[in-house]
């Protein structure tokens, strides 16, 4: 009996597990627009280079000259190792031109194809693939 309700734990701690990772992940289409297409320029202030996705975190001024705080989502890290990054390709201060999708719920977010490196490590104007999800639900 003991051991049924423990296997009965392990099997239910494990699905609980699984279903937080699935539900942590979703498609591209449940969070971003692909019908509104963005380019903006800023400055790094932060890198999160973690699983599921890559995240930059960069100030863009508008016009009137406000900064606004913008989150970039892009692939996995072995996403984009593959395509040509590494975990040091942006440092914080970097100017950066990323081209994406915004998100759905107005925050300012958005889901990146590409980054352009205007001010890293001497390669100024390499354009690298972010490793959009758009595309592949």
């Amino acid at each position: 009996m003991k051991k049924a309700l423990l296997a009965s734990v392990f099997v239910v701690g494990g699905m609980l597990l699984v279903a937080g990772r699935a539900a942590a992940h979703h498609s591209f289409a449940a969070e971003f627009d692909a019908k509104k297409p963005v380019k903006m320029t800023g400055i790094v202030t932060n890198v999160e280079w973690s699983n599921p996705h890559v995240w930059i975190r960069f100030n863009v001024k508008d016009e009137s000259g406000k900064t606004t705080n913008w989150g970039a989502e892009m692939g996995p890290p072995h996403g984009l190792q593959g395509s040509g990054w590494r975990r040091d390709t942006l440092k914080i201060g970097d100017q950066i031109t990323v081209e994406g999708s915004l998100a759905k719920n107005g925050s300012s977010n958005l889901n990146a194809r590409s980054v352009t490196l205007t001010s890293t490590g001497g390669r100024p104007g390499q354009t690298l693939d972010a490793a959009s999800s758009q595309g592949k639900q």
